[in-house]
């Protein structure tokens, strides 16, 4: 008898893991997920309509309904907006080679107007002089002569004059965004908008204001930048 039982359980056993091991195999009846959104993480759009991967029906959250299903929230009363200017940068998907640099640098002098509101126009200079005396009179010096404290102190030098430069608002621009020769691309350290008010403060504290168009360019279009075949060295 006791043998018996014993075998009963062993085979219970057997058939019981098959049973298992077939359920969980199967595609028509796939087995229960009690965590689906440890499964099947969702990386929503925040400007687009949120899917459940692991669902069929609407997103029910209330606070994605109440927009229609996208999940990037406002910003709570009392905060301060970080881009009020709506600007941001085209995607650098891939590197330039020297000569697209050099093709949107050129593009770039032909910008003579920013893209921020003119009647802040007072406000964005200031800023814009705060931000320059932190982030570019090391080297540039603060009143724009190439003779930063870096530069004096013998660690640095070649930094030219802004007066003895050819430059826009827009090349300005261009350079905080890209860099230039030995200069490097500030648009880690600084946002869009503010590269402008760097560069508003430039042309209007060391170049006497902003320069009439040479040409009939959109004062917040983006330089157009061509596809080269060769490469060659950047311009100095």
């Amino acid at each position: 008898m006791l043998k018996m039982t014993k075998n009963i359980f062993k085979i219970s056993a057997i058939l019981g893991c098959a049973a298992i091991a077939l359920s969980s195999c199967s595609k028509e009846n796939p087995p229960l997920v009690y965590f689906p959104d440890m499964y099947f993480p969702v990386a929503y759009d925040p400007l687009m309509k949120a899917d459940i991967a692991y669902s069929d029906h609407e997103n029910e959250i209330p606070a994605f309904v109440k927009q229609n299903g996208a999940t990037g929230l406002g910003p709570v009363d009392g905060t301060v907006a970080q881009n009020p200017e709506g600007l941001a940068d085209a995607a650098a998907n891939t590197a330039m080679t020297p000569l697209e640099y050099n093709d949107g640098y050129d593009a770039s002098k032909l910008i003579t107007a920013s893209p921020l509101n003119p009647a802040n126009q007072a406000k964005d200079i200031q800023r814009g002089k705060d931000l320059f005396d932190k982030t570019c009179a090391a080297c540039h010096g603060t009143g724009g002569d190439g003779q930063g404290s870096i530069v004096e102190s013998g660690a640095y030098s070649g930094v030219p004059k802004y007066a003895d430069r050819d430059i826009t608002i827009g090349s300005v621009h261009y350079v905080l965004t890209h860099g230039r020769n030995s200069m490097g691309s500030y648009a880690g350290q600084l946002k869009p908008g503010d590269r402008w008010r760097v560069a508003l403060y430039i042309m209007n504290e060391f170049k006497g204001g902003l320069t009439a168009a040479p040409s009939a360019v959109a004062a917040n279009a983006t330089p157009v930048v061509k596809t080269a075949e060769p490469s060659t060295s950047p311009k100095k």
